[in-house]
């Protein structure tokens, strides 16, 4: 191969003296590992190709600034046409732009549609005018824990890059400082599908720019978990030109609900994670055609919501004391209640729960009461607790029963109903007696 190639597989050609350097290929997994890549070990990339992902780790190209990247040969466009490789990873290199911007253009040879860049330190500023009209197959991009100078100011680069990213479906930069989204770069992005912005560092004030008017037309997933977002209704009002939104991940944001600051939420959104957002209630409005709803690891004492379309909710480690009704959600197949402060399912839940696919009630204080056992033990005889049962289905109380498994309690009708074999028994005894007479 041709050293143009290697520099487009790799960007890692690098001279290290005592550390592992060559490339590893994993036949089973279709999977090849190249580190450290030296003069001397570059001849082991042969191995790569049968695979298809390859793995780049380390790698100082700084040096090949200069090198003299023309247009491939057509033995090295064939080389390239012939490969197998889908997937390629970058990682723990430091990228000069100008580099990457001179041999991004080959990879519209090569059947690759993912590229990952992971811990690697974006540097200076390419020319990216060759790419203007150029067409990838890259259908997947992805940036974590990368430095990189701030996207507001490089809406030229986008520009020209914007053949390309106009065919983009998946957008991944996570784990990377990022504090905004200018909105001309949205609008580049015009088929993307998901866009993953988590562990960065976005506030509420940067949102509204980033999905402004015309941005991400097609986006069906977004997640911005782990970031700085506080209030609910702000990411409501930035997120609300989204016509095409069906996934929001909001978790492990601290977030605050003003209910006297109306929004509308998108239509379209049927899957909604609020987990570990700190909320003490449920914040309203919800989006109204949910189909799952993730709650879970909050401060909530109560549920008192109506979603008529909702398939799933989780409301696994919060206060709750009490099973919010069934009735409110006829659609509902999945129900984790794990970790609460439930003692009791109430007969009528009972029998509504019976009708779920999934059941997830472990790991509360239970009280062991007749009813109270009687009720979980039916369920589990259903198959309708998942997992958990019956390990972590202990009892709080009463006494007698402190610390044994659920599943273990009597329940039998002489001790849990005795007016049950009394009634019986007395007309039986009425009857011999008449008979008798």
């Amino acid at each position: 191969m041709s050293v143009a190639v290697l520099l487009l597989l790799g960007l890692g050609l690098l001279e290290a003296e005592g550390r592992r350097s060559r490339c590893f290929f994993n036949r089973t997994q279709e999977y090849c590992e190249c580190y450290n890549l030296t003069e001397d070990t570059v001849g082991s990339i042969i191995q790569c190709l049968p695979a298809t992902v390859v793995e780049f780790r380390g790698g100082d190209v700084e040096k090949y600034i200069g090198f003299p990247i023309g247009d491939l040969t057509p033995s090295a466009i064939e080389t390239l046409d012939s490969l197998v490789i889908e997937k390629i990873i970058i990682g723990d290199v430091l990228v000069p732009e100008i580099l990457l911007a001179r041999v991004l253009r080959f990879f519209s040879y090569t059947h690759v549609q993912e590229l990952a860049f992971d811990s690697c330190i974006f540097q200076g500023t390419g020319d990216w005018s060759d790419m203007d009209g150029q067409n990838l197959p890259i259908v997947s991009l992805s940036f974590h824990n990368v430095t990189s100078a701030p996207l507001t100011g490089h809406e030229q680069a986008f520009s020209s890059l914007s053949s390309w990213l106009q065919t983009l479906e998946e957008l991944a930069v996570t784990s990377s400082h990022v504090t905004s989204l200018p909105c001309a770069i949205g609008r580049v992005f015009s088929a993307l599908h998901s866009l993953n912005l988590a562990q960065n560092s976005l506030r509420d004030g940067s949102l509204a720019s980033a999905f402004c008017q015309g941005a991400f037309p097609q986006l069906q997933e977004l997640s911005l978990c782990h970031n700085n977002l506080s209030s609910y209704h702000s990411v409501c009002e930035a997120v609300k030109l989204l016509p095409e939104l069906q996934h929001l991940d909001l978790s492990h944001n601290k977030l605050m609900a003003d209910p006297s600051s109306p929004c509308q939420w998108p239509a379209s959104l049927r899957l909604f994670n609020l987990s570990s957002t700190g909320l003490d209630e449920v914040p309203t409005p919800l989006p109204p055609s949910l189909q799952v709803l993730d709650m879970s690891h909050n401060h909530l004492h109560a549920v008192d919501i109506s979603l008529s379309s909702l398939k799933k909710l989780f409301l696994n480690q919060n206060l709750l004391q009490a099973v919010p009704s069934i009735r409110n959600y006829p659609m509902l197949d999945t129900l984790h209640l794990d970790n609460n402060s439930i003692s009791e399912l109430p007969r009528d839940e009972v029998k509504l729960l019976g009708h779920l696919q999934d059941v997830a009630v472990a790991d509360n204080p239970f009280s062991c009461s007749c009813s109270g056992a009687g009720g979980l033990q039916a369920l589990a005889a259903r198959g309708h607790l998942g997992q958990g049962w019956p390990g972590d289905y202990r009892c709080q109380s009463p006494a007698e029963y402190q610390g044994w498994l659920v599943a273990q309690v009597p329940v039998s009708v002489l001790r849990c109903d005795p007016a049950a074999l009394v009634a019986p028994l007395c007309v039986a005894l009425a009857l011999l007696a008449v008979a008798g007479a």
